[in-house]
């Protein structure tokens, strides 16, 4: 494979510039590209995207485009909240007590346990006086500090009465209690849980699950890791995810009461209690209704780490969440706040989806831009409305809520004497947790791998998102010539390989062997395309070996490799984003990392190769000095594309690193069976490893379920490259 060789001089003239130096150079040395000190034009090498970035939907053209891109946004939210494969249901053990009889509803206490010992607390309000089955609500409450058992003050009443946001003096004391009291009233059942650090949820404190801010060295070690350390996020442990388990078994809770209707189960909440509602909605079929209030939004996604994950905003975000329930009945409220566009950016798109499915009557945006951030009478009259009208209640509408007595701080909590609280900020119980999750996904991992359509499914398809897809995930590869020259038995070129869909561009070098025998090899080293040659400028050996036998070779800069890096060095740390705050969901849950961009580079150049008129009749990749793991994962995703792979891996296992700007940083890394499980994923092509493989080993395993166990092999480590040239040489 070539790129089409045209006729010009050694020296050229680009932009002005005289291009010397391949000239200049020693004889099969690899040259610079662009003019020294001068960068690539590639989009990433701007700053990263945070949250408070744009994120429009852009709804498909036919419901099959809608259907596969929906599987994939939801899959993406499964992977990010560590839910993919779902976790074990362990026994809720609930414990419900204290209860208080309103004479139209009664108010429960209640307690129960989402994972071993790991507790989620709330109130559990049931209508008096039904018969049959009842509807279900679960209120998922917003960033209001001790938002269940909170009371407004009288300052805060009283502006709140003039402002029209509440109507009475005392039920307006408590918007979370309204709300239960009201529904209560209308015959449902509704269950209000606590966000963690929340009322009487403090095993995990709030200044740890809201206010994180700086990395805990004690933390962060390869085992008993805690919350927000490399290796939390490696295996896709985070608070975000831990509340979205919690929204899971809450709702699992509900469905378990014998007076609960399961086909009219609704979620609602605001602010982060909307995001929560947004991602139960979009992953758990059983939700009939969803009202997100004052949080879908095209402007800032969520400001706090509660509602941050890694990968979970990468391409995507809070509208689209919103759009994966479609065509089911949505309403939502906007705000003077982020959301107070919503009207003509997002919800037109929001629309236009539910019409693409044959329901744009199931879609409502209440407005309110002349209110602050709020779920105030106003905007949970329009969620009571709602609810009435789609889960056919009988209440004349608009619902309007009537007056009560609140509760008291003491008649709510659900901790007393006899049902005494868990130890407060326990760091040895945060530790038990993390590796409780680790073990139970370790666990069911193991069973998807004894099967090879589990495997693919849940191995295949986490890694896809950690990732960020494979070859139909890369745009319009090209290739653009900068020069060439005359090395006598090749021809060397120097030009980029770009993406136009991603906006990138990597350098690279061309060597194209004047008797080609129709093979080309991608060798990658962790230096770039200066790994073609030696020290001392001259062509490699085992590069010279594969020009000699007639095989093109390219050479390539990944990102922050070469000419990536003004005035040469190593490889500088991940950028992040401008948020001081130390949580690595802030960059990565809207940014690949540095090294899944690298691995799209490689497909990149392999879609290119594989595209160009002058068709290759194999395609092999070779990574070595540091290029092995992205080698690997480029050939898991790639497939066919790929026909052979020599892959230097040098011991490397995600699970180890303990930087998350460390260039081969990757969140979710470790978690779906770590770099062994991309070497099975490339099966069934032929592999060449540096001693990885053992007979139980996961590759050896899929390789031999397939068919094809002399596919992979493994060589020692000492003179790899030799050895992967001798390897793609073989017939």
């Amino acid at each position: 494979m070539l790129p089409r060789i045209l006729a010009r001089p050694a020296r050229a003239v680009l932009g002005g510039f005289v291009v010397a130096a391949l000239a200049d150079a020693l004889n099969g040395a690899v040259p610079r590209v662009l003019p020294q000190g001068q960068l690539p034009a590639d989009s990433r090498l701007q700053p990263p995207k945070d949250l408070d970035g744009y994120f429009p939907f852009h709804p498909p053209a036919s419901r099959e485009a809608w259907q596969a891109r929906a599987e994939r946004v939801r899959r993406r939210i499964l992977v990010s909240q560590g839910l993919w494969p779902m976790p074990t249901r362990t026994p809720l053990n609930a414990v419900i007590h204290g209860r208080i009889d309103r004479g139209e509803y009664t108010v429960e206490k209640v307690y129960f346990e989402s994972r071993p010992g790991f507790f989620v607390t709330g109130n559990l309000y049931r209508p008096k006086g039904t018969q049959g089955k009842v509807p279900a609500v679960l209120f998922a409450h917003g960033h209001w500090t001790d938002a269940r058992l909170s009371e407004a003050t009288d300052a805060e009443l009283r502006k709140e009465l003039a402002d029209g946001a509440e109507r009475f003096e005392q039920g307006g004391r408590s918007r979370f209690q309204s709300m239960c009291v009201q529904l209560a009233r209308m015959g449902c059942v509704v269950w209000q849980w606590d966000m963690l650090g929340n009322s009487d949820s403090q095993q995990i404190p709030m200044g740890l699950a809201h206010g994180f801010s700086k990395q805990r060295p004690e933390m962060n070690t390869e085992l008993d890791w805690g919350l927000f350390s490399p290796q939390a996020e490696a295996h896709l442990q985070s608070v975000m995810g831990l509340q979205t388990w919690n929204a899971v078994r809450s709702l699992d809770f509900v469905l378990g009461l014998a007076e609960v209707d399961p086909g009219r189960v609704a979620i609602t909440g605001a602010s982060g209690g909307g995001t929560q509602t947004m991602l139960l909605a979009a992953i758990d079929p059983r939700i009939a209704l969803s009202f997100p209030a004052v949080m879908v939004s095209t402007a800032m996604q969520g400001g706090c780490t509660c509602e941050n994950a890694s990968l979970l905003r990468i391409g995507t975000g809070n509208v689209e969440f919103a759009a994966l329930f479609a065509p089911k009945p949505q309403g939502m409220t906007c705000a003077d706040d982020w959301t107070r566009e919503m009207s003509t950016k997002g919800f037109p798109e929001l629309k236009r989806l539910y019409g693409l499915l044959g329901a744009p009557e199931n879609v409502m945006l209440k407005r309110g831009e002349y209110f602050p951030h709020n779920y105030n009478a106003v905007s949970r009259s329009a969620f009571e409305t709602w609810l009435n009208r789609h889960f056919k209640l009988g209440f004349q509408e608009p619902v309007v809520e009537r007056d009560y007595q609140p509760l008291k701080r003491a008649e709510l909590t659900v901790w007393d004497d006899a049902h005494p609280a868990p130890r407060r900020a326990d760091p040895a119980f945060e530790r038990r947790l993390l590796a409780e999750l680790d073990r139970d996904a370790g666990q069911l991992l193991a069973k998807a791998a004894a099967d090879d359509n589990s495997f693919r499914e849940i191995f295949g398809g986490g890694w896809d998102t950690v990732l960020d897809g494979g070859m139909e995930a890369i745009g319009e590869a090209s290739w653009e010539m900068k020069d060439k020259s005359d090395e006598g038995t090749y021809i060397r070129m120097a030009g980029m390989v770009r993406d136009a869909a991603r906006a990138t561009e990597n350098p690279a070098v061309f060597l194209y062997p004047k008797q080609w025998n129709g093979r080309t090899t991608l060798w990658l080293t962790g230096e770039g395309k200066a790994g073609l040659c030696g020290a001392d400028g001259s062509v490699r050996p085992e590069v010279r070996a594969l020009l000699d036998a007639g095989t093109t070779v390219l050479g390539m800069d990944l990102l922050y490799q070469g000419e990536f890096l003004a005035g040469g060095g190593s490889a500088k740390p991940t950028p992040k984003v401008k948020n001081p705050r130390e949580s690595a969901a802030f960059t990565f849950g809207y940014n690949d990392s540095v090294f899944v961009q690298r691995v799209r580079d490689v497909l990149t150049a392999v879609k290119y190769i594989r595209g160009h008129e002058r068709k290759s009749s194999r395609v092999d990749v070779v990574g070595v000095s540091g290029a092995g793991p992205v080698v690997a994962a480029a050939r898991a995703l790639a497939g066919s594309s790929i026909d052979r792979a020599a892959i230097e891996t040098g011991g490397f296992r995600f699970s180890r690193l303990l930087d998350f700007r460390d260039p081969d940083f990757v969140p979710g890394g470790a978690k779906y069976g770590d770099l062994p499980a991309l070497l099975a994923l490339g099966a069934p092509g032929r592999t060449l490893v540096s001693e990885e493989l053992k007979p139980a080993d996961l590759a050896s395993l899929v390789y031999g379920r397939l068919g094809a166990r002399t596919g992979i092999r493994s060589a020692p480590g000492d003179g790899f490259a030799a050895k992967a040239a001798a390897f793609l040489a073989e017939e």
